[in-house]
């Protein structure tokens, strides 16, 4: 790794602090202690494993070891081939010609052709909501050959390549004869066939998930670079162990029965550096908390007037204050990319609130037409700071004369209800910086809050439009103001989420380079 490319990523090591409590309460045990079997505690149990038809990000921790796309993204953010080999383009960037790499075989054994490819993208496009982003402008998508897969968009589409390269909610390959009979609903179990570095084995629902090395695993060639190059496997297995309890997750790795625990709170970070029990491991780029409006159902449908009382009754340094901690592990600012990243820009932000203001929020909700009525925000307890920050939200709306009914529960119960727009008006969760603004969930029409808007449309449409670097940044500018005019979402800041590790563990990169930990190169 360049000493230029570590100089850039330090600019975002920042974190989010870690609580410690008393041990003793229910850790895995039995075979999972073995030296060979690397053991990460989870915050949730994921609610399934097939990556199409899901953004949730313990999915797509799961997912990275096993399932793999045709792109990936090296440490800088840049797409670079994974299964594929070399593309062309052609016909003014409205064809891409992808050779895939031979040789690269199914964890079922079979090699993969392009016929998996074309299925599985055929799936993704139809049924995943990433995929319909893409979709939406491609002609078809067509085997030219055992090992060639072409792709006609219908007009230039910059964005392509990080659509997929991006895991989460992603086009990874599997395959045909799964990808090309299955529907919209999740993929069993024993159906997660990919070609990665580890394959699926079991889960156990509240225990763990399980998986093992891939003796037949296709090398990538270069250097481990991010989630690009060799994927080098070191342990015989890992488990994903459901962990809701952050103490528990914090104490698991303290007694050396847990070897990675993720997503870790705030308040004893400085304690745990010192710890020499456990290794701090925290993310290059920060994770936005945000707040998600129903766009298409209930009070706020086509009001954006009271989405911005909403927004006023906001105090974002205190809801992040009391969530995170130290000052130094967040920061209140609402451009969507923080400041010094490539699609950084100041649109919209004249009407970020500083501060919490109660009464302008509700002359604005009264001349929004607000009466009263109740509603419904949703938060989960299996993240500490979805929870903490809704409860301060919560408050500082109802003391805003905001009618709140707040309601709370696990993660996957949260998941299941927000794909039904009657049934909630606001929810909360995160984000991670992504490489490209049409990859963040908001942009996309199918995702859960369905921003959708002529304006939002036209803007869109130029954003993708174009390959020309420096015309879609300030098209994005554009974006990131009507934003703040319409308010499908409200970002409060910044947060440098961190995990913690046992000091054992050998090639462990000291940060999260980019969404989620990866554990090839990594032994014990």
């Amino acid at each position: 790794m360049t000493t230029k490319n570590n100089a850039a990523r330090t600019r975002w090591r920042s974190r989010f602090g870690g609580l410690v409590l008393a041990a003793g309460l229910g850790l895995a045990s039995g075979p999972a202690t073995a030296a060979g079997v690397l053991r990460m505690a989870m915050s949730d149990d994921p609610p399934h494993l097939d990556v199409h038809t899901t953004t949730a990000g313990l999915t797509s921790i799961v997912g990275l070891h096993i399932l793999e796309t045709l792109y990936t993204f090296n440490a800088n953010f840049e797409p670079v081939p994974l299964l594929v080999e070399v593309e062309i383009i052609g016909d003014g960037g409205k064809v891409v010609i992808m050779t895939l790499r031979k040789g690269v075989r199914f964890h079922n054994g079979e090699e993969m052709r392009a016929d998996d490819v074309v299925a599985s993208l055929d799936r993704w496009g139809t049924h995943g909501g990433r995929g319909k982003v893409l979709y939406d402008h491609v002609e078809s998508v067509t085997a030219t050959g055992d090992h060639e897969v072409t792709m006609r968009f219908k007009r230039v589409y910059g964005p392509w390549k990080s659509l997929l390269a991006f895991l989460n909610g992603g086009p990874v390959i599997y395959p045909a004869e799964i990808a090309g009979s299955a529907g919209g609903e999740p993929l069993k179990n024993e159906q997660i066939v990919g070609t990665g570095p580890f394959k699926f084995n079991e889960w156990r629902p509240n225990r763990h998930i399980e998986v093992v090395r891939f003796d037949d695993y296709a090398q990538p060639s270069g250097e481990t670079d991010g989630y690009a190059g060799r994927r080098e496997v070191m342990v015989d297995a890992i488990r994903f162990i459901a962990v809701p309890d952050m103490g528990t997750r914090v104490s698991g790795v303290q007694a050396g029965d847990y070897d990675y625990a993720e997503r870790i709170a705030g308040d004893l970070f400085d304690e745990l550096k010192a710890d020499p029990s456990v290794k701090v491991v925290r993310q290059d780029v920060p994770t936005m908390p945000l707040v998600f409006f129903n766009s298409t159902d209930g009070i706020f449908k086509g009001n954006y007037a009271l989405r911005r009382a909403i927004m006023a009754a906001f105090g974002h340094g205190e809801a992040l204050r009391i969530a995170v901690g130290p000052e130094d592990l967040w920061k209140a600012q609402g451009a969507v990319y923080p400041p010094g990243m490539y699609w950084h820009n100041d649109g919209g932000l004249g009407s970020f609130p500083q501060q919490a203001d109660p009464d302008l929020a509700r002359k604005l909700a009264a001349d929004a037409g607000y009466n009263g009525e109740p509603i419904r925000f949703m938060v989960a307890t299996s993240y500490p700071l979805h929870y903490d920050t809704g409860q301060v939200f919560d408050r500082q709306l109802k003391a805003a004369g905001f009618n709140i009914d707040f309601q709370v529960s696990d993660w996957p119960t949260l998941l299941g209800r927000r794909g039904d727009p009657k049934l909630w008006d606001m929810f909360e969760t995160t984000h991670g910086v992504v490489p490209d603004p049409i990859l963040y969930t908001f942009m996309n029409d199918n995702y859960p809050g369905w921003w959708v808007s002529p304006e939002k449309e036209a803007l869109e449409a130029e954003l993708t439009g174009t390959v020309d670097p420096e015309a879609r940044k300030a098209v994005w500018a554009k974006i990131q103001e009507l934003m703040y005019e319409q308010v499908p979402v409200i970002k409060p800041g910044d947060v440098y989420i961190y995990d913690i590790a046992s000091p054992s563990l050998k090639g462990l990169p000291d940060t999260v380079e980019l969404n989620w930990p990866r554990f090839w190169g990594v032994s014990k």
